[in-house]
C-alpha cells in the first residue's frame, strides 16, 4: 500500500524517536491535523504522547488536561522543561506547541538553555525511561545554538489521497438521500484537484462551505480558495484566465497543438500509464508575437491556475533574503499543485548572472535556485512557461534539454497567422460576427507587422468608427488605422535578424511560418463566425 506523505513524514518521526534522538523541531501551520500524526508516531516508537501549551498545560493524546491538580507539568515554559528532565515515569513524548517564541531574544535564554541542556542528557537516560520533545512551530528559524541539538522536519501539505478522504468524509457526513449527487465520479476528480494546495482544514472547510451553499461539491468554488492563498503569501502573481482560452491566440498552431498534446499528461489514464508530467516550454521569439498571450491562455485551456513569478520583484538588498523568496515562491507552487507558472522576460531578470552585474551575485545565487529547482521538482505538476525576446543574456544551462521539455521561437507571423490574429482579435473585442471584413486585404497590408501590432488596430479602428456616428468598422478602417503603424521589424531588423539565425537549429518553430501561395480571394477567405 502507498503511503501518502503525512504517513511517510510520521513514519520518519517514528524512526528518530526509536534511534533516541531528544529533540525534533516540526514546522507547519496544520496544529491539529499534524497532533494527530505525530501521537500515532510516538505511540508507534513506543513512547505516551504528551500535548503542552501555555493556556492548559499538559494533556493525554485524548485531549484530557493532567495539569489542572497540580501534578503534571506547568504553564510556564523554563518550568515545565524543568519538569522533563526530571520525569521518570514512563517513556513519553513531549509535542510543545508554544515553546518556539519563548526561545529568542534575551528572555528567552533560559528556556533556550534549559532546552539545549535537555537535547544532552536525554538520550543518556535509560530506555525505559526515555524521553523527547517535539517542538511544534510554524517557523523555520531554529535559534542558532540548538540547530546541532535539533531534527528538522518540515510537514508535507495534504497529497492527493489525503485530500480525497478529506471529500470523502465531508460527503459521509451527508444525509443518505445527498450523498449520490454531492460529488460525482467526474466532478469527485475535478474537486479533488482543486483543493490540492490547500491545507487540510482549508480543503474541508472549502468543501462544508460548498455543500451548504450548494447541496453539492463545485470544483470552482474550492478553486476560489486558492487565490487567497497566493495574495496571502505575497510572493507571486494570481492571473485570472482569459477568456477563449488557446484559441484566443491567432497563428502559433505548432505551439498548439502541442500545448494540447501535453495536456492529456495530466488525466487519470495519464497517471495510470506511468507518463511524467510536463515540465515546461521556453518560448524565444520576436517581441510582440504571442509568447505572453499564450502563457495566458494555457492556463484558461487547461483549467489551472495562472502564477506569474516576478524574479527581479523577488530580490533583495538584504543578504540571503533573494533567495529565501525564492524558495518561499517554491514552496507555494508546490503546494497549490497543478498549475502555471510563468517567467516573463526572463533574460532581463537573470541578465546579471551572465554579464557581471554589480549585484553582490544576487543574480547568480537566484539562478542556481533556479535550476536547482527546476531539475529536482520530482512529482510537481507545475507547467513553467519561460518567454524572453533576448536569447543572448540567457545562460546556457538555463536553456538545456531537461530544464524544459521544448523550445519554441515565436517569429513574425505568415499571411495565414495575420488572418488568423485579426480573426482573434475582431471575435475578443465583439466583432467576431463581421462579415464584410477582407482578412486577405488586411494581410497584405500588414506584411512584417508583429501580432500584437495586427491585434491593436481592432480597437484602433473600432475609436475612428465611433467617432464617425458610431457606426461599424470596415476593412477600408484596418487599413487606414495600418498606415499609422511603423512595425517593430523595421525599427528593430538587426535584433530579429540575429534572434532568427540563432533560432535555426536550435529551437522549434511555434508557427507555421512558410510563405504558401495566398488563395483568390472568395467569400470564405472573409471573416464569418
Amino acid at each position: 500500500m502507498t503511503l501518502t506523505r503525512s504517513q511517510d513524514a510520521a513514519q520518519d518521526i517514528a524512526s528518530l524517536l526509536r534511534a533516541r534522538n531528544a529533540l525534533l523541531w516540526v514546522i507547519t501551520k496544520e496544529e491539529a491535523r499534524v497532533e494527530r500524526y505525530l501521537i500515532e508516531a510516538a505511540a508507534a516508537a513506543g513512547y505516551v504522547p504528551r500535548t503542552w501549551d501555555v493556556a492548559q498545560g499538559v494533556c493525554d493524546a485524548a485531549g484530557r488536561n493532567l495539569s489542572e491538580n497540580g501534578s503534571m507539568g506547568s504553564l510556564d515554559p523554563g518550568d515545565m522543561l524543568a519538569f522533563v528532565e526530571n520525569y521518570k515515569r514512563e517513556r513519553a513524548v513531549w509535542i510543545m506547541r508554544d515553546l518556539s517564541p519563548w526561545l529568542s531574544g534575551p528572555l528567552g535564554l533560559t528556556a533556550q538553555r534549559r532546552l539545549r541542556n535537555l537535547a544532552r542528557v536525554l538520550p543518556t537516560l535509560a530506555r525505559d525511561q526515555a524521553q523527547a520533545i517535539i517542538v511544534l512551530t510554524t517557523s523555520a528559524e531554529i535559534p542558532p545554538e540548538l540547530a546541532g541539538h535539533t531534527s528538522v522536519i518540515e510537514w508535507p501539505m495534504p497529497d492527493r489521497a489525503e485530500v480525497a478522504a478529506i471529500l470523502d468524509a465531508a460527503i459521509e457526513s451527508l444525509p443518505e438521500e445527498m450523498k449520490a449527487k454531492a460529488a460525482p465520479n467526474g466532478i469527485r476528480e475535478q474537486a479533488i484537484d482543486a483543493a490540492i494546495g490547500l491545507s487540510g482544514e482549508e480543503a474541508a472547510a472549502c468543501y462544508a462551505r460548498s455543500l451548504v451553499q450548494l447541496k453539492r461539491i463545485d470544483p470552482i468554488v474550492v478553486a476560489k480558495e486558492k487565490k487567497r492563498v497566493i495574495a496571502r503569501e505575497r510572493v507571486l502573481e494570481w492571473y485570472d484566465p482569459i477568456p477563449g482560452g488557446l484559441d484566443a491566440v491567432g497563428g502559433l498552431d505548432n505551439l498548439k497543438e502541442w500545448l494540447v498534446s501535453r495536456a492529456k499528461a495530466y488525466t487519470k489514464e495519464a497517471r495510470a500509464y506511468g507518463l511524467p508530467a510536463p515540465r515546461g516550454a521556453l518560448l524565444v521569439g520576436v517581441p510582440g508575437c504571442g509568447k505572453s498571450l499564450t502563457a495566458k491562455a494555457i492556463a484558461t485551456a487547461w483549467g489551472v491556475p495562472l502564477l506569474r513569478m516576478d524574479l527581479g520583484a523577488l530580490k533583495s538588498k538584504y543578504v540571503g533574503e533573494s533567495e529565501q523568496n525564492l524558495r518561499k515562491a517554491f514552496k507555494v507552487i508546490e503546494a497549490i499543485g497543478r498549475c502555471v507558472v510563468w517567467l516573463d522576460e526572463v533574460e532581463k531578470a537573470l541578465a546579471g548572472a551572465t554579464q557581471g552585474a554589480a549585484d553582490g551575485g544576487v543574480s547568480s545565487d537566484a539562478l542556481g535556485a533556479i535550476l536547482g529547482w527546476m531539475q529536482d521538482r520530482q512529482g510537481s505538476q507545475a507547467f513553467i512557461i519561460a518567454t524572453a525576446n533576448d536569447v543572448s543574456s540567457l545562460p546556457p544551462e538555463f536553456m538545456r534539454k531537461g530544464r524544459f521539455d521544448e523550445t519554441f521561437f515565436c517569429d513574425l507571423p505568415s499571411p495565414q497567422e495575420r488572418q488568423d490574429i485579426l480573426t482573434a482579435s475582431l471575435r475578443s473585442n465583439g466583432r467576431g460576427k463581421l462579415k464584410s471584413i477582407d482578412l486577405d486585404a488586411i494581410a497584405d497590408v500588414t506584411t512584417d507587422f508583429t501580432g500584437s501590432e495586427i491585434a491593436a488596430m481592432v480597437p484602433e479602428a473600432m475609436f475612428a468608427a465611433f467617432a464617425d456616428g458610431a457606426r461599424e468598422i470596415t476593412t477600408a478602417d484596418l487599413i487606414e488605422v495600418s498606415k499609422t503603424v511603423v512595425p517593430l521589424s523595421k525599427t528593430a531588423a538587426e535584433k530579429i535578424t540575429k534572434l532568427r539565425d540563432w533560432a535555426k537549429g536550435r529551437a522549434r518553430p511555434a508557427g507555421r511560418y512558410l510563405e504558401m501561395p495566398r488563395k483568390a480571394k472568395s467569400p470564405d477567405r472573409q471573416i464569418g463566425i
